[in-house]
């Protein structure tokens, strides 16, 4: 299964995709979106 990931990674429509979500990651409001998710699920997980 790994492979079948690396594999892609490597193809032309799997360094689009890194590209895309390289490009979401830099935005400032995915990043806080995502830093909400992480706290309620952080939270959740100590009570």
């Amino acid at each position: 299964m790994v492979d079948r990931i690396k594999d892609y990674l490597r193809s032309p429509k799997g360094h689009e995709h890194m590209e895309k979500a390289k490009t979401m990651a830099r935005d400032p409001r995915n990043q806080r979106k995502l830093r909400d998710f992480m706290d309620k699920w952080r939270a959740r997980r100590t009570h």
